[in-house]
């Protein structure tokens, strides 16, 4: 038997690969993806000996004329995992916030999301929660890292953890959706349309599509990139020099704002960016020009940042357990105690005002003008202590094959997929009547088996020419 192993790993983070080949008898072996991952394996049997020996030479050579080499595997570094140290004061506020409820997720907290039906919290143990908008504790996804951030796109919700995957949480099967190069220290991300966008430790900015295939890359101006937000127009990258603003197709810088202070969240409405800085404000700027146009001032450096619909009114939360409203040009209309550690997320979803805090608590906020009037008069309501239920659904993610239900037949009003090679790498595409059969599926890799044939609830189309699963993904024998 014989064994060749190459990698391939640039300074700028753009590429951190590895190939093997492995040739016994007759039977030829490539595995590839990430460094520090499992990757994928393709197994080819070729009549002789001597032909398989020649197929694999041929692919080794393939490699290293774009730049593999051999090397020695383990011997890279790990994985550089930054956890964001804060610090947390009492807060200056004479009146606490009206809070409803608090969920204590049982570790440290930066990951939230709002949407119509359920609140999101992921902590630094690798628990997602979902509750409900009272509070009730829904379900429970197990992941294997500490979540750095929970992010949506449309329908889908994806968490970004501390072993360098993304997680897609949109059905009961949640799943790696992409693996990010082991040299990349992540801060935060955004994804739009099924492209991921990546801010690290080092300030800078790293595009990856649908596929799970790097795009491009930029270094950013300066260090520490905690902001990245993206649209139609442009990837918004915010670090310790500012707001920089790149086209989403290459990554041409489109505009640089230097902010006051380094920027610690943003957050994003249509016409505007909104970036939290160290140096005690929010402010605002133009998605079309990068014009600063209002500034939100606050009494302590700014830990997170929010809006209401269209920008109506702006949130903030300090670094001294404080959350502020302002009107939209800037006037301060309130400031109220947490009554529980410093906000290091936030969403405001129908007058409600939802934290995720220094003690790991996801917290909702009474932001009513009646609740807020009350509270600063001395009068506010009882939290409620959210407790998990005795039995909770709990999820883990897809690892192989066999973890995905197996049916016999498509249900009616299901979508058929296929997985197939293409120039050396599988691919999914759909076999139903309807759909342009040329377009990839964005699909876990982990489950993706040559000739393999899956049953999905829906497909939907994404603008870059490609589907993506909406609904539980099932093999069909």
């Amino acid at each position: 038997m014989s064994r060749t192993y190459l990698e391939l790993s640039q300074d700028d983070g753009s590429a951190h690969k590895f190939y093997e080949v492995t040739v016994q008898g007759q039977v030829v072996t490539v595995r590839y993806g990430r460094i520090g991952a499992a990757g994928q394996t393709q197994t080819s049997t070729f009549p002789t000996l001597q032909k398989a020996e020649a197929a694999a030479a041929k692919k080794i050579g393939e490699k290293i004329r774009k730049g593999y080499a051999p090397a020695v595997q383990g011997q890279r570094a790990p994985r550089a995992v930054t956890r964001r140290q804060v610090a947390s004061a009492p807060s200056t506020a004479r009146a606490v916030a009206p809070v409803l409820w608090r969920f204590r997720t049982g570790s440290a907290a930066f990951g939230i999301h709002i949407d119509e039906d359920r609140c999101w919290v992921g902590n630094q143990a690798g628990d997602v929660y979902t509750l409900a908008h009272g509070g009730e504790v829904l379900a429970r996804y197990q992941l294997p890292d500490g979540v750095k951030c929970l992010v949506a796109d449309d329908f889908w919700i994806y968490a970004g953890c501390d072993d360098g995957r993304v997680y897609d949480l949109s059905s009961k099967l949640p799943f790696a959706a992409y693996d990010i190069a082991s040299d990349v220290d992540i801060f935060w991300l955004d994804i739009h349309e099924g492209v991921l966008n990546v801010a690290d430790r080092a300030g800078r900015l790293t595009v990856i599509d649908h596929e799970d295939e790097h795009q491009w890359a930029r270094g950013g101006r300066g260090e520490h990139a905690w902001m990245v937000r993206a649209d139609d127009r442009a990837v918004y990258h915010g670090h310790t020099r500012g707001v920089t603003a790149h086209a989403p197709d290459g990554g041409a810088e489109l505009w640089h704002t230097p902010t006051q202070g380094a920027v610690l969240f943003g957050w994003q409405e249509d016409d505007a960016v909104y970036a939290g800085t160290a140096r005690h404000t929010v402010q605002r700027l133009s998605k079309a020009t990068g014009a600063v146009e209002a500034t939100y001032h606050c009494d302590s450096p700014v830990y997170s940042c929010a809006t209401s619909p269209g920008g109506r009114f702006v949130f903030a939360g300090d670094s001294a357990s404080s959350v502020y409203c302002f009107d939209r040009d800037g006037t301060r209309l309130w400031k109220l105690g947490t009554g529980g550690g410093s906000a290091l997320s936030m969403q405001y979803r129908d007058d409600r005002l939802f934290l995720v805090t220094t003690d790991g608590s996801l917290v909702c906020v009474d932001a009513s003008e009646t609740a807020v009037t009350a509270a600063q008069q001395g009068s506010v309501p009882v939290a409620r202590d959210v407790k998990l239920a005795a039995t909770l659904p709990t999820y883990a993610p897809a690892t192989a094959v066999a973890s995905v239900t197996t049916v016999t037949a498509a249900p009616a009003g299901s979508v058929v997929v296929e997985c197939v090679q293409e120039h050396g790498r599988t691919r999914i595409h759909v076999v139903s009547q309807g759909y342009d059969h040329s377009w990839n599926v964005q699909f876990p890799r982990a489950i993706r088996e040559p000739g393999a044939r899956y049953v999905v609830d829906a497909l939907h189309a994404a603008s870059g020419g490609f589907y993506r699963v909406r609904g539980d993904i099932r093999r069909l024998r």
